[in-house]
């Protein structure tokens, strides 16, 4: 892992791949391997690669886990328990490793048409799971059931991406609307559809809103603007949006999946495979760049969840060939 000052450069954030149906989604054996370390000279930045490490549970869990080939990944969940959910673009499946040992297998097969993109578990054992063409579907984590389909949009122009828990719903993003989406946590309800106001200006034919937390306070919604790199503070109850002002980096360009521990918030910026790391003033309107981390071992990497001292990501290799041949894999760094 690297930890370094603000990326210098801005890239332009990247379209999502065609979708690729039957994917081959194979059993796959455990990756290990030694840690190493080297340091720069020139540049006194440390590098350290390490494939074994300090897992909640103790003892040494892997770093790295490959995923099924061709299984395009993009969100991960993890709950209280050693168990990462990461879902699939090719074809909306779910798969589901358990992090002492790296080995898992598929959970939901997933079915033509069907798309998996953020996830989150919530206590409950209900898998949320954003679907893209204007769907969100909640499952059972424990059996991969689908319990609940909620159709939030028309099926096109329309990009459900992301979700996270807060109070009694599950909100969910629209990369191409300008809107956030209420789910009743649960199996019944009514879905509330919040549009976005206030600093809020939504660009043509780019993704715009994406990654999505809850604020340390519970009162309010931080939602990513992955074009032009923006982050916005949104009232649960009347969707106004208010630029978060960054201190330390220019943007947040790229950005995909939040995490936040307190005050800490983690932000994903996929291409640039980085992590960047702020921490929020009390009304989260001010967020200050104290670090990132890198990792030779990020290719594209697009959200993140945590379990005990890691963070654990999906490499979505946005950049390379999206064949049934391709090959993936879910990585954690320490925290």
């Amino acid at each position: 892992m690297t930890r370094s000052h603000p990326h210098p450069h801005s890239l332009p954030h990247p379209s999502r791949r065609a979708l690729l149906g039957g994917a081959a989604l194979t059993a796959f054996a455990v990756a290990t391997g030694a840690g190493a370390g080297t340091a720069n000279a020139a540049t006194g930045t440390k590098t350290a690669t390490t494939t074994g490490g300090d897992g909640a549970g103790g003892g040494t869990w892997p770093t790295e886990f490959p995923l099924p080939n061709g299984f395009l990944p993009e969100g991960i969940a993890i709950g209280r328990k050693p168990y990462a959910y990461m879902g699939s673009r090719a074809n909306g499946a779910i798969y589901r490793t358990d992090l002492r040992t790296g080995e898992g297998g598929i959970l939901f097969a997933g079915g033509t048409g069907l798309i998996a993109v953020g996830l989150k578990l919530d206590h409950d054992g209900l898998l949320y799971v954003a679907g893209n063409t204007g769907v969100a579907r909640t499952h059972d984590s424990r059996t991969g059931e689908v319990v609940a389909t909620h159709q939030l949009t028309e099926p096109t122009g329309h990009f459900i991406n992301d979700v996270t828990l807060l109070g009694d719903r599950a909100w969910f993003t629209d990369s191409r609307a300008a809107a956030l989406y209420g789910v009743p946590r649960g199996r019944t309800g009514t879905v509330k559809t919040l549009p976005l106001t206030g600093d809020w200006v939504q660009l043509p034919d780019v993704n715009n809103a994406n990654g999505i937390v809850g604020t340390p306070d519970g009162r309010a919604l931080i939602v990513v603007k992955s074009t032009p790199g923006e982050l916005y503070n949104v009232n649960l109850r009347t969707g106004h949006a208010t630029k978060i002002t960054l201190v330390g980096a220019a943007n947040v360009v790229n950005g995909d999946g939040l995490y936040r521990i307190g005050r800490t918030l983690y932000v994903v910026q996929n291409r640039l495979n980085l992590i960047s790391v702020f921490h929020l003033d009390p009304k989260s309107t001010t967020a200050t760049l104290t670090g990132t981390i890198t990792d030779p071992r990020f290719d594209v990497p697009t959200t993140a969840a945590r379990f005990g001292n890691r963070l654990y990501l999906v490499n979505a290799r946005f950049t390379s060939p999206q064949t049934p041949e391709t090959t993936f894999t879910g990585v954690a760094v320490p925290i």
